[in-house]
C-alpha cells in the first residue's frame, strides 16, 4: 500500500508541472497583455498612454521578457507558495482569492456531499425496485438534471423565490454578516444561505451518479452470485448492499475525480448570477483583464484539484473493491 501511495504521489506530482505548463500556455493565447487592456480602458475613457510609458509598465510586470522567462519566474514563486501580485488589484494573489478561496471548497465540498447523500440512496432503490414509480420519476429526474444547466436553474430560482416570496436568494451572507468577523452567528447564518448555491450545483452530479448508480447495480444484480445468495436464503436488503451495491460503487467514486473540479470550474457562472463570494467571478474578471498571474493560480487550482480527486477516488477504489487489492499484490 505504501509503495502504491509513493508512486500514485510520484506521478501526481508530474502532473501537476504538466498542468502548470498547460496553465501558462492557456493564459498567455490571447493577443495582448495586461498593459494593452489598461491601455484600451483609457482610452475609453478619454485618456492615452505614451509608448515610452507602455514600455516602462510591461518592464515593471517583466511582460517584455520571453515566455520561458516568465514562466522559470511564475514556477518559482509558486514553489515557495507565493502566488505573486495582482496587475489589476495591485495586492497579493493569496489575499485576493483569501475568504474567496475557503468559500469556495467549501461550496464544493458541501455540494460532493449532497450528491452522494441524494444520488446514492435514489439510484440503489431504483434499482432494486426497478419500472416501477419511483424508478420512472428518478429517471426522469436524470434527465432533467443532466438537461438543465446550473445557471439556468439559478436564475429560475432567483426569478420564483423573489415573485413568490419576496426573498433574494443571492450571496451566502445576509447583509449584517457579510463584513463581519467569524463568530457563530455568522457561520449559522453561513449555513442558512449555502443550502441553495449546494443544491444549484449538485443537481447535474447528483442526476448523473443516479443513472450510474442504477444501471450498474442492475447489472450486478442480474449476475449468478447474487442467484447463488439468494438461493441459499441471505435476506433481500443484506445481499444487496454486502455485495452488489459495493461492486457498483466503483463507477461513483472514480466520478469523484471530475465531480470536483467541476464543481469548482462550473461555479463561476452560477457564483456570478447568485452573486457568490467565490473565485469564479475572481477568475472571470481575471481573464478578461488578462492579469495572468491570478488568473494562472486560478486555473493551477482547479487543475490540481483534478488531481487530488483522481488520487483520492483511486485509494477510495482500493478499500471499496477487495478486487483491486488483489490486482495490486
Amino acid at each position: 500500500m505504501l509503495g502504491y501511495l509513493i508512486r500514485r504521489l510520484f506521478y501526481a506530482v508530474i502532473a501537476v508541472w504538466a498542468v502548470s505548463v498547460i496553465s501558462f500556455a492557456i493564459i498567455q493565447l490571447p493577443p495582448g497583455d495586461y498593459v494593452t487592456y489598461y491601455m484600451s480602458l483609457l482610452a475609453e475613457g478619454g485618456g492615452t498612454l505614451k509608448a515610452e510609458e507602455a514600455a516602462n509598465l510591461r518592464d515593471f510586470y517583466g511582460l517584455d521578457r520571453p515566455l520561458y522567462v516568465q514562466y522559470a519566474k511564475w514556477m518559482n514563486q509558486l514553489i515557495r507558495g507565493n502566488l505573486g501580485q495582482s496587475f489589476e488589484w495591485g495586492i497579493p494573489v493569496r489575499e485576493l482569492l483569501g475568504e474567496r478561496l475557503q468559500m469556495t471548497f467549501l461550496l464544493a465540498f458541501a455540494s460532493v456531499v449532497f450528491t452522494w447523500v441524494v444520488a446514492i440512496p435514489i439510484g440503489i432503490y431504483s434499482a432494486v425496485r426497478q419500472y416501477s414509480v419511483f424508478d420512472y420519476a428518478a429517471t426522469s429526474f436524470g434527465f432533467i438534471g443532466l438537461a438543465v444547466p446550473d445557471f439556468l436553474l439559478a436564475l429560475v430560482m432567483l426569478y420564483f423565490s423573489f415573485a413568490w416570496f419576496g426573498l433574494s436568494v443571492g450571496g451566502l451572507f445576509s447583509p449584517d454578516y457579510l463584513a463581519a468577523p467569524w463568530s457563530i452567528g455568522r457561520a449559522i447564518d453561513l449555513l442558512s444561505h449555502i443550502w441553495i448555491p449546494v443544491v444549484i450545483l449538485g443537481t447535474s452530479g447528483t442526476a448523473q451518479l443516479v443513472r450510474i448508480m442504477r444501471a450498474n447495480l442492475l447489472d450486478e444484480l442480474r449476475k449468478p452470485y447474487v442467484v447463488t445468495a439468494r438461493a441459499k436464503g441471505v435476506s433481500e436488503w443484506k445481499l444487496i448492499l454486502k455485495y452488489p451495491v459495493r461492486l457498483a460503487l466503483n463507477p461513483a467514486v472514480s466520478l469523484t475525480a471530475y465531480i470536483l473540479p467541476y464543481l469548482v470550474s462550473g461555479s463561476i457562472i452560477v457564483s456570478v448570477v447568485l452573486n457568490l463570494p467565490t473565485i469564479g467571478p475572481i477568475l472571470l474578471r481575471a481573464l478578461i483583464s488578462q492579469d495572468m498571474l491570478v488568473a494562472g493560480a486560478i486555473i493551477m487550482i482547479v487543475g490540481s484539484l483534478t488531481i487530488v480527486g483522481t488520487l483520492i477516488s483511486d485509494m477510495l477504489l482500493i478499500w471499496v473493491d477487495p478486487r483491486i487489492r488483489f490486482e495490486r499484490r
